[in-house]
């Protein structure tokens, strides 16, 4: 089985999430991703904890399926490498700031001359343009500088670091994929490759879905625990008496009506509707009175048969082995180079035709090195003569 993405080949020249993350789907999606790595300057990632066998647990996941070439991209050679590859490949994908992959040689306009086809997308803090572009930044700066950190969050204690790197993810991984599938469709059309310039900034401030469109059209600026989604209202979590937490979503009155059946408080529910503050806070004291009186099991009797938009917030452990994920096959297990077995997320698209099985865990930095050069025309002296003046690592090295 080849998957939907078989016919696109990738140059991977990212490092870290936002961009490994979004060569992680495509190389899922059955894409052929090459990554390009420094042999001297180690990944981050790969130095990240926990460890599985002496290999991080997050950059085994990130890089799955994807092969390895480590390059010294400060030699001439390696461009030339770079150069012949890139006639070959659909897509470039790099996360440097501005103007890095121009000082090397390889830039957008340097490659687009040998393959005008080619697609290139750069995922980066705060785009091509502006002020910032320079400038350095990460998860937490993006989130806060889009206005989405102001409004998530406590009155009282403020806002929160959130347990995923939505700016990362959300914004520069997934809107990458978004921008370099439209890019190929493009190019079915025109024969002509593009330049794709993802900015996590931007991404992040798209997201302001709702409260950016409210404040856009209408001027409501939003604030912690202001709007009905953000804590603002009975939409919260609520902790248990013995200290575990559920969420409640029951937003329509059919749910608000099970919810307070459910918790023997009916009269509640007609206040839901509610747009008043103090009818908010009135339903959300009552609420957390009637979940710290039951335990985590009792509540969980009472609403695991219902629906009104009440779950149990769980653990990774938890959420593991919950009936509902196991049956949509979250996880899936990867082989490692002796050919055991490592668990790891599963892609979570489905196809109805399927998708290939993961090959391999996240390969050690250039351990495709010389496949991929005499995949690419050059022979075995040229290779060892590179190997040599250090353009490719040494043999030992992977």
């Amino acid at each position: 089985m080849q998957g939907p993405l078989s016919s696109l080949k990738v140059l991977d020249f990212s490092t870290l999430l936002p961009g490994p993350f979004a060569s992680l789907l495509l190389a899922d999606m059955g894409a052929q991703v090459l990554r390009i790595e420094s042999p001297t300057r180690l990944d981050l990632l790969r130095e990240l904890p926990p460890f599985d066998q002496g290999v991080s647990a997050s950059h085994a996941y990130l890089n799955r399926n994807k092969r390895s070439l480590a390059l010294d991209l400060k030699q001439p050679q390696a461009v030339e490498v770079i150069k012949r590859l890139v006639a070959d490949h659909d897509i470039v994908l790099e996360q440097f700031r501005p103007g890095v992959m121009d000082r090397l040689g390889i830039g957008y306009e340097a490659l687009k001359a040998i393959n005008p086809r080619l697609i290139y997308v750069a995922i980066t803090g705060y785009g091509q343009t502006g002020p910032y572009r320079e400038r350095a930044g990460h998860d937490i700066n993006y989130l806060a500088l889009a206005g989405v950190a102001s409004h998530t969050g406590r009155k009282d204690s403020g806002p929160s670091p959130s347990g995923v790197q939505v700016a990362d993810v959300a914004g520069g991984s997934l809107h990458g994929v978004v921008g370099l599938l439209a890019a190929v469709v493009a190019r079915q059309q025109t024969g002509q490759g593009q330049y794709v310039d993802v900015s996590m900034t931007d991404c992040a401030f798209s997201l302001n879905a709702l409260a950016g469109a409210g404040y856009l059209a209408a001027g409501v600026e939003p604030q912690p625990e202001g709007q009905m989604l953000n804590g603002g209202s009975y939409y919260d979590y609520y902790r248990s008496r013995d200290g575990r937490w559920f969420s409640v979503g029951s937003l329509e009155p059919v749910f608000m009506q099970a919810l307070c059946t459910a918790l023997e408080r009916p009269e509640l529910a007609t206040k839901g509707l509610s747009a008043e503050a103090a009818d908010q806070a009135f339903i959300k004291q009552a609420l957390q009175m009637e979940f710290e009186r039951r335990s985590f099991d009792e509540l969980q009797g009472l609403f695991s048969t219902i629906n009104a938009c009440v779950e149990p917030v769980l653990s990774l452990s938890q959420a593991v082995s919950h009936p509902q994920l196991q049956a949509r096959g979250v996880v899936t297990q990867v082989p490692r180079p002796d050919g055991s077995l490592q668990a790891q997320m599963a892609c979570p698209l489905k196809f109805s035709q399927g998708l290939p099985a993961p090959r391999f865990i996240g390969a050690a930095a250039g351990a495709h090195s010389e496949q991929v050069l005499l995949e690419a025309g050059f022979d075995q002296q040229q290779i060892d003569a590179m190997r040599n003046a250090g353009v490719i690592p040494p043999a030992s090295h992977h």
